[in-house]
């Protein structure tokens, strides 16, 4: 009977030893879901926040080409940006960042030639659209900043032993960072 025992504790400690391994690979994966999950959603609120500047855009256009309309280059430029941002939507953080740097840049030009024409400024649908558009910018940055923290947490799961295993075999990847483009990072001074 003791050799019967004995016989169960050596095939139990295998098994045992099996259970928990398969226990921690699912714990594993399911924990890159989740992660790959709240990447996903993040990135869905920075796309929200970036359709809604977009979407601000033809009316301050609108607004100062009442008062600026020899100023037409940089009009232009502003609804070429628009567009080329417009276009990178769903291609990936990378490809947008980069569409989204030089409407940013666009939307700089606009405003400095606002300077020009104090009547502009004191225009209240342009000052509403350029706080609104503050608003968004503030917006952007935060889901921004959300979006990375998530790409953070999941890329470090994706490369971390022994998690990286189950990774290569869920076909879990590093995911990019949205990340501001070269002339962006500069700091940054707007007068209005």
């Amino acid at each position: 009977m003791s050799s019967g025992i004995l016989l169960l504790a050596v095939l139990a400690v295998p098994v045992l030893i099996v259970v928990v391994v398969i226990g921690w690979a699912v714990a594993a994966y399911n924990r890159l879901v989740r992660l790959r999950t709240q990447v996903q959603a993040s990135w869905a609120q920075v796309d929200v926040q970036l359709k809604r500047r977009r979407s601000l855009i033809p009316n301050l256009v609108e607004t100062v080409k009442g008062y600026a309309a020899h100023e037409r280059g940089t009009l232009e430029a502003v609804v070429a940006a628009r567009s080329a941002a417009a276009g990178s939507a769903g291609r990936g953080p990378q490809e947008q960042a980069g569409a989204e740097s030089v409407l940013t840049q666009a939307l700089g030009r606009l405003f400095a030639l606002a300077e020009a024409y104090p009547q502009l400024k004191a225009n209240e649908n342009f000052l509403a659209l350029q706080s609104e558009l503050s608003g968004t910018e503030d917006r952007i940055a935060y889901a921004r900043q959300f979006y990375n923290s998530a790409v953070q947490s999941l890329n470090a799961a994706v490369q971390s032993v022994p998690t990286n295993v189950i990774a290569s075999i869920g076909g879990f990847h590093i995911e990019p960072y949205f990340e501001a483009a070269g002339d962006e990072r500069a700091d940054v001074s707007v007068r209005f």
